[in-house]
């Protein structure tokens, strides 16, 4: 098949991107085992198993078009960020790796990606998979999905979509549930689960520069804004709203029972809920703190290793294969997370679950891919967790996690 985005090679180009290909070498070679070395003149690709075949594909129309061959070798997807910068630094990484934006900051700081020159097709994508992707003005990866949460509805329980989280918490009580919503808690809370809140109140953790990139320097978390949002926390839990009983096991099994009207989740628990025999509406979060409640969004994409011999050719491969409508959508069809290819994405669209949670997606924000965001999590989700079940005064309890989180930055 062809898949390439921007139509045919210049001749010139597929001239210099097969001078890089060796004699004999075979298209599209796959592999679970084995070096993951580089080879002078192919490609050697990390890929999840999920993702493999599709990549095979767009493997061998590349290397039909350009005589570069391309070698994939399955990997586990949550070893594959420590087995990168171990291997990189050695050569004997891949030249392209399948990697979560989040962990960008990691890789530039240990100097293991390199930048990749999307060009005029940049503005084919959905803005927050392009921000997600670049780092300090760069960008470092071509995005091909986008994943985020949004407020499940019961349209049995609750007909209508709330504007509001007192609309929210109005239609679940009228409707008699146990819960008037779910959101999984925890006995360390859930900060991910929680952000769309916290941003609702004017909170994020981290402030932004002109373009959009996070600020290390910038804590914003400890504003006024924060001590708002751990206040209201303090009287969602003392009202029994939430508790860090609801683990996400038990926040879903009680929305698959009925026992709410709206469950904050993502989509990967939709299928369950149909299977339950809930006609499920994917709608926006609603608004607790008077902003809007904007969820982290995670993309995912693939980027290219320092270290590669063939920098034009990988290159090449993302940018016109990887980033084709046809390879985003098939990337979709095996994963079900929507495409960030915004043509790809409006097809993908005309399903409501992924057209619900792909608006929220569109207008939510990149979990920060600045290294200074390890530091903050091991304080943040306890704190939470502190706050909901009323172990203290909220905005001490918030100001002294604060205090903690810039302590462990610097």
């Amino acid at each position: 098949m062809m898949v390439k985005k921007n139509g045919l090679l210049a001749a010139g180009a597929i001239a210099v991107v097969a001078a890089l290909a060796l004699a004999g070498c075979s298209a599209g070679a796959e592999s679970s085992e084995g070096s993951s070395e580089s080879d002078a003149g192919a490609l050697t690709v990390w890929v999840d198993a999920d993702r493999a075949a599709v990549l095979k594909d767009a493997a061998a129309s590349f290397t039909a078009e350009s005589g570069v061959a391309v070698k994939l070798v399955q990997k586990d997807f949550a070893k594959i960020q420590e087995e990168f910068i171990a291997q990189v630094p050695t050569g004997k990484g891949p030249d392209i790796t399948i990697a979560a934006h989040d962990w960008l900051g990691n890789f530039v700081s240990n100097g293991v990606v390199q930048p990749v020159e999307l060009g005029d097709t940049a503005a084919d994508y959905q803005q927050v998979a392009v921000t997600a992707m670049s780092y300090e003005g760069k960008s470092y990866g071509v995005p091909y999905s986008i994943e985020n949460i949004a407020m499940l509805r019961n349209t049995a329980l609750a007909p209508e979509a709330p504007a509001t989280f007192d609309d929210m918490v109005a239609a679940g009580t009228a409707a008699g549930t146990e819960f008037p919503y779910l959101v999984q808690i925890g006995p360390e809370a859930d900060p991910y689960h929680l952000y769309p809140f916290q941003t609702s109140f004017g909170a994020p953790v981290f402030g932004t520069n002109a373009d959009g990139s996070y600020n290390p320097d910038d804590l914003t978390v400890g504003s006024a804004g924060g001590e708002a949002f751990a206040s209201w926390l303090a009287a969602e839990g003392a009202a029994g709203r939430m508790t860090v009983n609801l683990t996400p096991d038990l926040a879903k099994e009680k929305f698959y029972a009925g026992a709410s009207p709206f469950l904050l989740t993502g989509p990967w628990n939709v299928p369950d809920a149909q299977a339950a025999g809930i006609d499920v509406s994917v709608d926006p979060i609603p608004s607790a703190g008077g902003q809007p409640a904007q969820p982290f969004v995670g993309v995912q994409g693939f980027m290219v290793s320092a270290k590669t011999k063939n920098a034009l050719a990988a290159n090449e491969f993302l940018v016109n294969y990887i980033g084709s409508e046809e390879v985003q959508t098939a990337l979709y069809d095996v994963g079900g997370r929507p495409p960030a290819l915004t043509a790809a994405f409006d097809a993908a669209s005309s399903d409501p679950i992924t057209g619900g949670f792909g608006a929220v997606g569109a207008s939510a924000v990149p979990m920060p891919n600045i290294p200074q965001m390890g530091k903050v999590w091991q304080f943040w989700g306890v704190t939470e967790a502190a706050i909901i079940s009323n172990q203290g005064d909220p905005v001490e309890l918030w100001q002294k996690m604060t205090a903690d989180v810039a302590a462990a930055i610097e």
